[in-house]
């Protein structure tokens, strides 16, 4: 039987038994979840083997990589430099990154970026995964970069462009790398065990990636045995010519190792955020209230920021979805707790949210990289806060 740590406040009580239940019933090996209500945590748990290779459990202070949850702290560091009066959404990224007009870029605002309608999803030319990961080749390749539609025309998810687009700007604004300007505007003044590039005394506290392989290959398949619903998805698996591929093999090689300690080092802010349950949830609680006398959002920044910008058919992830200026917004497969909620998932599971109309804000991280329509883990914790609310 896994062995649970951690606190529940009365009233909580579901959220405990359903993160045991995703051990017992749901494929959790290592994971933690953190509840915040009204600027106070009300759930902190945390379970499981961090590492399966040596066996080293999972402790309070255990990190994790949580893939694109990554996006919702990068976001937060260009609203707050937004709020700052540093950094305006509505204007040319050129004015702050001149070399992006190149290709008939110009007028694309930087709220497209945030929001995924700026077409720049995949490259004509992956960029070398080591040069990719050095920043300047991968931006200066996005820069020269023509755009794939017709900017604010549609929409797609910028899985992996999105953090060197975003990042860049914020880094021509604020003069830091963004992993720098999140430690020193947000992770710092909150106290938040949260990172992007994870300095190399925190490498021991990192959790080691799983990976489970699909029971079923639906790429090799025979059409007739897919689903309907799942057809359209399907063909864009199979095509290495769609937006769903592509936007995913804007490296070369396109696989990530990352598990890898130099791929967590170095600064990836669309998807290698490391950090804790509590630092994602207490991240969240301070963008929609005070915690321990920290908030980052004034109301006004906060209702910019969560405002929809863009919703209906993805053009990469072949399926509908909606976002503000870098956050998701509810859907019918990510409600979270209720339609004012924003944040966002990670790969194999991780989430990260608030909801200002609870006081609400959650975070869910785990080791063990399931993902696809039948992965319920964070939705059942999700669903156990609903009904703690309730």
């Amino acid at each position: 039987m896994t062995t649970i740590d951690g606190e529940v406040a009365a009233g909580f009580e579901p959220v405990g038994e359903a993160f045991a239940a995703n051990f017992a019933r749901r494929g959790d090996i290592g994971a933690a979840v953190c509840v915040y209500q009204d600027g106070r945590p009300v759930v902190d748990l945390w379970g499981g083997i961090a590492d399966p290779d040596t066996g080293r459990p999972w402790s309070r202070d255990t990190l994790q990589l949580v893939y694109s949850a990554t996006k919702g702290a990068t976001a937060t560091a260009a609203h707050l430099l937004a709020q700052r009066g540093a950094l305006d959404l509505d204007a040319p990224v050129a004015k702050y990154w001149p070399e992006f007009a190149a290709n008939g870029k110009a007028e694309i605002p930087v709220a497209w970026l945030l929001s995924h309608q700026a077409g720049l999803v995949a490259l004509d030319q992956p960029v070398p995964l080591a040069e990719a990961l050095a920043w300047e080749p991968m931006v200066a390749a996005l820069a020269a970069q023509r755009p794939l539609w017709a900017p604010g025309t549609a929409h797609g998810y910028h899985g992996r462009t999105w953090g060197w687009l975003v990042g860049e700007v914020i880094r021509r604004v604020s003069g830091r790398t963004p992993g720098r300007f999140f430690a020193d505007e947000i992770a710092i003044p909150l106290g938040l065990d949260f990172f992007i590039g994870l300095p190399a005394s925190e490498r021991d506290r990192v959790s080691r990636m799983v990976y489970q392989q699909p029971e079923v290959d639906l790429t090799t398949a025979p059409p007739e045995s897919i689903p309907e619903e799942l057809r359209e998805l399907v063909a864009a698996w199979r095509d290495p010519n769609s937006f769903n591929n592509r936007a995913f093999s804007v490296t070369d090689p396109a696989e990530i190792d990352f598990n890898s300690p130099r791929v967590q080092a170095v600064e990836l802010p669309a998807s290698n955020g490391i950090g804790t349950a509590h630092g994602l949830a207490r991240m969240y609680a301070a963008l929609i209230g005070e915690v321990d006398g920290v908030r980052l959002f004034t109301p006004e920044a906060l209702a910019s920021a969560i405002k929809e910008q863009a919703s209906g058919a993805d053009q990469v992830m072949v399926a509908p979805s909606r976002f503000s200026s870098g956050y998701m917004l509810p859907t019918e497969t990510n409600p979270m707790t209720g339609p004012n909620s924003f944040g966002h998932t990670g790969r194999g599971g991780s989430l990260g949210f608030a909801d200002p109309e609870h006081g609400i804000a959650f975070g869910y991280v785990m080791n063990h990289i399931i993902g696809g329509p039948n992965d319920m883990r964070a939705m059942s914790l999700v669903d156990a806060v609903r009904r703690s609310l309730a």
